[in-house]
């Protein structure tokens, strides 16, 4: 890779498939909010003569509004976006708080006695329990979904293809959805599935069968397995801090700044990718057209330039924004319902357990782009 000067917020990487490396916090935010600089799509695959859609992962992915321009993507996100309102946000906090209560019990069973009790599959149950319920994802089907979601996910690795067990998940996931969908247009019930479903059919069906299939798929993905691996990073690192984990627990009214701080220097996607629609130049760098960028929030959160001692955990540090939601168009969807159920789980967790502590170091690092722990014992 080849720097382009001290203090350059973006790098040339053409050896390694990229022609531009974003780093810098001003340079990724910018790039981010973009409109020339596109998410990778099924555009971009159709010119590279790929026969993308005969594999299932990035059919689904690539029918999505994660990975959509344009006018399709204002089509998906304008039919979605109703579900995250700030109305709609703050209702649910009732329901967290049942579900997170529910969870902590089961928590408690399972480490009665101190013997050691792994937290991710707390993690992961209260936001998939809080985003099924949204969405219309019955309970007894939710703890199956969780190895596919895994699974499909893993497709959008580097250096890892979208076939074999992602391939093989996305299958499952599109007939399950298929047949979900088919029980709600059926029978209509109060949830997302069911509003979204009317919504399309009422307009002549502005998403097809397909469309419909995979926006459910990447929606409730994405929609819980960041928060999880925040939930379980921001465990990580109280652990690692102890006099934070303290503190937290004297002053639960600090949580917002301390989930804030856990996006930063922990966020749970580290990277995404862009296409330059037409030549530019990024962080001084240029781009042609159909050129790849490679856009790193991590480092972005980590940019001296734009915080203080950036390798240091800090929550009082101010002007505490960091990018781990992307922005722009592609902003996250469920970014206030991420935040909302980190600051009910941290406290109440705490309060239901003052002496939880990691019984051994945390497990890997499930991938390099969904950054989370595989495995987190404690006691409580």
């Amino acid at each position: 890779m080849h720097a382009q000067g001290r203090g350059a917020a973006a790098i040339n990487a053409k050896e390694h498939g990229y022609d531009a490396v974003v780093y810098g916090y001003d340079t990724v935010s910018q790039v981010l909010r973009n409109p020339d600089l596109r998410v990778v799509d099924g555009e971009l695959l159709d010119m590279a003569n790929s026969n993308w859609r005969a594999s299932p992962a990035l059919f689904t992915f690539f029918h999505s509004m994660l990975f959509s321009n344009g006018a399709d993507h204002t089509r998906f996100r304008k039919l979605f976006a109703g579900a995250f309102t700030p109305r709609r946000t703050a209702a649910l906090e009732p329901g967290i708080r049942r579900i997170v209560a529910t969870q902590l019990d089961e928590l408690a069973k399972q480490g009665a006695g101190g013997s050691p009790v792994d937290f991710m599959p707390f993690a992961f149950k209260v936001p998939s329990d809080v985003l099924g319920e949204l969405v219309g994802l019955p309970e007894e089907d939710r703890d199956w979904y969780r190895d596919r979601a895994l699974a499909v996910h893993h497709a959008l690795e580097l250096g890892v293809g979208p076939d074999g067990a992602p391939g093989d998940a996305a299958l499952e996931l599109t007939a399950y959805f298929e047949r979900l969908v088919a029980l709600r247009r059926a029978d209509p019930r109060e949830d997302l599935i069911s509003g979204i479903i009317q919504a399309s059919d009422a307009e002549g069906g502005r998403l097809s069968e397909a469309e419909l299939c995979a926006n459910l798929i990447v929606l409730f993905n994405a929609g819980f397995l960041t928060t999880t691996h925040l939930i379980g990073n921001g465990l990580n690192l109280l652990f690692e801090h102890p006099e934070h984990l303290a503190r937290l627990q004297a002053h639960p009214e600090l949580t917002g700044q301390y989930v804030e701080e856990f996006l930063r220097i922990e966020p749970s996607i580290h990277f995404v990718a862009r296409w330059a629609a037409e030549p530019t130049e990024v962080g001084g760098v240029p781009v042609p057209a159909r050129g790849r960028v490679l856009v790193l929030f991590a480092a972005a959160n980590r940019d001296p330039a734009r915080f203080a001692d950036p390798e240091v955990f800090d929550p009082t540090r101010p002007d505490l924004v960091p990018l781990s939601f992307s922005g722009g168009a592609h902003f996250c969807l469920g970014a206030a319902l991420t935040r909302l159920e980190a600051g009910i789980v941290l406290p109440m967790l705490l309060e239901r357990f003052p002496d939880i502590a990691r019984a051994e170091p945390p497990g890997e690092r499930l991938h390099l782009a969904l950054r989370g722990y595989e495995r987190l014992m404690v006691t409580v």
